[in-house]
Parts: C-alpha cells; structure tokens; sequence
C-alpha cells in the first residue's frame, strides 16, 4: 500500500518526545518494515488552530501542496494518528476526499465535556466531523472505545493493545552491574523514574514520588532514588528532593530511548504516578525489562499495567497508599520478583507492537481492498 500518514499533533521528528509520539512513529516504523510505502504527508501542527487565524493560512496552502503532489500519484489510504479537541484533523478529511481514498484515524478522541467548554468547543466540532468521515476508527484504550461507540457504528472501530517491541527492552546484566557499580548502592533497591520535566503532570508525578521517597527515608527504609529525564522544572525538582531525600536520590538528565533499557535493568522497581497518563509507554518498557510498577490507578494506566500481578495501582492523590505500595515491593523481595517476572511475559504476551500491529495491518489491506 502506499499510504499517507499524518500526525495533526507534532511531527513524526519533533523535538520533544512524547508517548503519543513513540507510538505513532512505531506504527510508521512497523508499515515501512511491513513493504509499505508510507509517506509523511504534512508536517502541519493543527493545535489550537482554531484560535490561531495565521495557522489557516498554512493549512490551505498544506491541502494545495498535497493535492498538487498527491493528485495523480495513486495513494491508497490516508492514515492519521490522533485527532482530538486541541489538535483536530482538518487536512484528512479534506484531502482523502478529493483523492477519492479511504481515510482512517488512529487515536481518535470522543469527549463530549469539550462541547461545553467555550475555549475546546469549535476543536470539539472540527474533530467530531473528522471522526464521523472516517471510515475507520483504531484506538488503543478502552474508555476511547466506549466513547467513540457512542458517534459511530461499532463495526467501523478497532481495537489495538498498546505496544512495544520488546526485544528492544531486554534485562540486561551487565548494564545492571555496570550501573549499580557507578551508583554506589550495592544491594540497596533502586526506584527508578522516568518523565520528562515539563510544567504539567509530569512534573506534578515526579512531585508525588519525591515527597513518597521522603516518608519513606523518615520511615526508615533503605532505597536509592534514581529519576531519568530533563527539562524546565529540573532545577525545582532538585530543590524538592534535596529537601526530602537528600543524597537517597540522583538525576541522570535525559537518556535515549535505544539506551533505556539500560537503566531499567539496573533498577528494582519502576515508580511514576502517571496522573492522566494516555497509555504510559515507559511502564511498558520497565516491565518489559522484568521491573514491577507502582503508579496511579488512573487514564490509560491500566491499559499497560495489570494490577495485583505485574504492579501495585493505588488511589489517585493519596500519599499513604502510594507510600505503602513502593514500601511493600521494597520489602517484599519474593514478590518483587514474581511480580517483575510477571511484567515481562505480560508485556510479551499482549504488547508486542509486531503482533498487535499486525492485525492492524490486516485491517487497513481489508480497507483498501474493499475501496478498490
């Protein structure tokens, strides 16, 4: 198939990385590998568009170029990655329609509370009609589902367990050693974080972690705190866990994504609220490299861990359950283990983007063949 693909939120090699990002460069990574000629149509950031007048300009002249581009070049789908209230997707729907292909959308979102908001409500609109001229829907959480059953026909929605490809995230024993070696912590547990250090939940998540960490340490407890990622808020963040745990925790700045599984496999425990997580990319990489979680119960959390077996999910904003979830895996170390053993067959098992993109795959040649 020769497809065009397109991500209204950020493009494919945007600076700052996201989950929504990793996963939408998985499923262009995976097509290409698949023998597909996949395209990236635009590079157009439609969020908020809406309220930015000078971004229409740019849209009009982005439909131009691609139909001029496109027009004779017998494309077969259109393929778009996540359309929402804040980055609706205006160039698919336009632009599938005057090639005459079908169009489809990964990671479409139906919230019906964005209507009633006067700053969401024309994206709520833009993005309800992209949804409807779809003519397939593929989402990768539950509650999505749900919600988009509500605007369109069951039969034109997909679902797809989120993924990743796990030989890229194997426990590596060296890389423990090596690691555990520079840190100078011996066998004391490691907690081991990840996020990226920007004024929002992430930040807020780390927050909750750090002050956790401190009613441990004051608890008595033995851990080493280790928190990969960099950004605006690191220097707070630094200031907060001075205050908390002291030299119990140590900032490894930004780390690859290719060289994460490193840090995974030198850790114990993988800890990160995810408030408001969308799917939580980093707790599968953790449990993919053998590592239990602990986190929020919460959004698209629970899509990747599978509570009681793989991790502990624990009420959202309470501190004592939180606290209790890290200090049982810190303590238990047969539990630890059996619940870290757990995570990597679980991730094997239902987030192996080869498998479950493959049904994808499957779905967008029946697509295609149907139109044809």
């Amino acid at each position: 198939m020769k497809i065009l693909f397109y991500t209204p939120f950020k493009p494919l090699h945007h600076r700052n990385p996201s989950g929504d990002l990793v996963t939408a460069t998985g499923i262009f990574d995976f097509l290409v590998q698949g023998g597909h000629e996949v395209i990236e149509a635009s590079n157009l950031r439609c969020r908020w568009i809406y309220w930015k007048p000078w971004l229409w300009l740019k849209y009009f002249g982005e439909k131009r170029r691609i139909l001029q581009k496109f027009g004779g070049a017998c494309a077969d789908l259109w393929f778009t990655y996540h359309s929402y209230y804040k980055a609706p997707d205006l160039l698919g729907p336009a632009v599938a329609g005057r090639l005459k292909i079908p169009y489809v959308i990964f990671q479409g979102i139906y919230s019906t509370k964005r209507r009633r908001q006067w700053t969401a409500k024309p994206g709520f609109y833009l993005n309800k009609s992209a949804l409807r001229k779809a003519d397939h829907l593929f989402t990768n959480k539950s509650v999505d589902l749900l919600n988009l059953k509500r605007l369109v026909a069951g039969n034109r929605i997909t679902y797809v367990a989120p993924g990743i490809d796990p030989g890229e995230f194997e426990f590596d024993d060296h890389a423990r050693a090596e690691l555990r070696q520079q840190w100078n912590v011996g066998d004391v547990p490691v907690i081991f974080s990840a996020a990226m250090f920007r004024s929002d939940v992430k930040t807020e998540g780390l927050t909750w972690l750090i002050r956790a960490c401190g009613e441990l340490d004051r608890q008595g407890q033995s851990f080493q705190l280790v928190i990969a990622g960099d950004g605006r808020q690191r220097e707070a963040l630094q200031q907060l866990a001075h205050q908390h745990v002291a030299d119990r925790v140590r900032f490894l700045g930004k780390i690859a994504r290719q060289d994460m599984y490193r840090f995974y496999s030198a850790a114990d425990i993988f800890v990160f609220p995810g408030i408001r997580e969308s799917l939580g990319m980093v707790f599968l990489e953790a449990q993919a490299c053998g590592l239990p979680v602990v986190a929020f119960d919460n959004a698209g959390v629970p899509e990747a861990v599978a509570d009681g077996q793989t991790g502990l999910l624990v009420p959202m904003y309470e501190l004592k359950p939180f606290v209790g979830a890290i200090k049982r895996l810190l303590i238990d170390n047969d539990l630890r283990r059996q619940m870290g053993a757990a995570a990597k067959s679980h991730v094997r098992q239902f987030h192996d983007i080869k498998t479950n993109y493959r049904e994808l795959e499957l779905t967008l040649n029946s697509i295609v063949n149907r139109r044809s």
